[in-house]
């Protein structure tokens, strides 16, 4: 068994395509698309501006791919946190801890070479995608941006001598339980009382550059002290609204405005992995149209992010974007919600979730080592 650094398109393919090689067709596991993945690691994903990456091949004795791993290094979480800590992610391989902690080893040992002393991880690349070990619901498939791994690399992290540093929660709701509206009424009457400022309303086409800059400035705002976050650049924001304007349901995006001034957004988007499980990684030949045809048969959401800026919240308002993200659900037809992914220390978001009879359906594990 021999590790080797990925240099070329070659190489590239072999390591986005490796998943391929161990999720059979009946795993809950969704193949993402090809291209898709090819352009999150290439060079031209603005991620790369303020970050750097090595990739890792495992090969066996007959040189096949049997594991990979990518070690990263993201200068604006370094100084966002004042934290010199380094990410390991896209981790895929078989069961076999050899396996496994050469590919450990290879990051660590990069990330030394770099001056980098410690390492957290999964993230792929970073919080802002997708992160963490599947702990529990493994006979689930992953929602939209959410990922699925192996039960067993959860041993092989922790038999790699890594900690596990944080739990992620994934609530399961369902929409069809309308009786929720009944009991958000209430909540919102006495909010638009106290606020007679307050509106809510969808993200506009018409205005949907200037709602996007608005939706940037409040997520930037309201997670800024959340564990792992880091704020999006420029660059960064208008690669993912290029993507959300092919993807997004418009009244499935709820702003809060109080005056002129955006304070508040709800976001849920079509759960399209529903359609990527159909196409198997590629849109040709004729992928396109069972996108297209899968599409109208998607029956669930993913709500993936709410907040509210620091100085509104605790006041209503988050109930009231709930409120018009439930109607709104019902009256196009979805029939299920998963909220995710919820910090196991952010105990409010946690009872919002219960409150709308939201329950605990899958974990995600973080995994670290302090010392390297």
């Amino acid at each position: 068994m021999k590790i080797i650094k990925v240099t070329d398109q070659r190489q590239l393919k072999q390591f986005v395509r490796f998943p391929w090689k161990i999720y059979s067709k009946v795993s809950p596991w969704v193949p993402p698309l090809v291209s898709e993945e090819m352009a999150k690691l290439g060079n031209k994903n603005p991620f790369w501006m303020h970050a750097k990456k090595q990739l890792f091949l495992a090969c066996n004795d007959e040189n096949k791919v049997v594991g990979r791993i990518a070690a990263i290094i993201d200068y604006n979480y370094i100084s966002f946190h004042n934290d010199r800590c380094g990410f390991f992610g896209f981790f895929e391989c078989i069961d076999d801890i050899k396996v496994a902690k050469e590919l450990f080893s290879s990051v660590k040992n990069w990330l030394k070479e770099n001056k980098i002393y410690k390492m957290i991880g999964p993230m792929n690349p970073s919080s802002n995608d997708e992160c963490g070990f599947l702990s529990k619901g493994f006979n689930i498939a992953p929602s939209l941006m959410m990922p699925y791994t192996f039960q067993y690399y959860l041993n092989l992290a922790e038999q790699s001598g890594l900690k596990k540093i944080k739990d992620l929660y994934a609530y399961n709701m369902d929409v069809l339980q309308d009786s929720r509206v009944d009991r958000l009424e209430r909540i919102v009457a006495m909010t638009k009382k106290k606020m007679p400022m307050l509106k809510i309303r969808n993200i506009r086409k018409d205005l949907f550059k200037e709602d996007l800059k608005s939706i940037m400035s409040i997520y930037n705002k309201a997670w800024g002290k959340n564990w792992g976050f880091v704020p999006w650049s420029n660059e960064e924001f208008k690669a993912i609204a290029s993507k959300l304007k092919l993807l997004v349901e418009p009244e499935m995006v709820i702003m809060a405005i109080i005056g002129d001034v955006p304070v508040g957004i709800l976001i849920s988007l079509p759960d399209y992995n529903q359609v990527l499980k159909k196409l198997n990684g590629s849109l040709l030949p004729f992928g396109i149209f069972k996108f297209f045809y899968y599409r109208k048969k998607i029956d669930s959401l993913r709500l993936m992010i709410m907040g509210v800026v620091k100085e509104y919240r605790h006041k209503g308002i988050e109930a009231v974007m709930y409120e018009k993200g439930l109607k709104n659900a019902l009256k196009i037809g979805y029939k299920n919600c998963e909220l995710s992914w919820v910090l196991d220390d952010n105990i409010m978001t946690q009872r919002t979730a219960e409150m709308m009879n939201g329950r605990i359906y899958k974990k995600y594990a973080i995994y670290g080592d302090s010392n390297i």
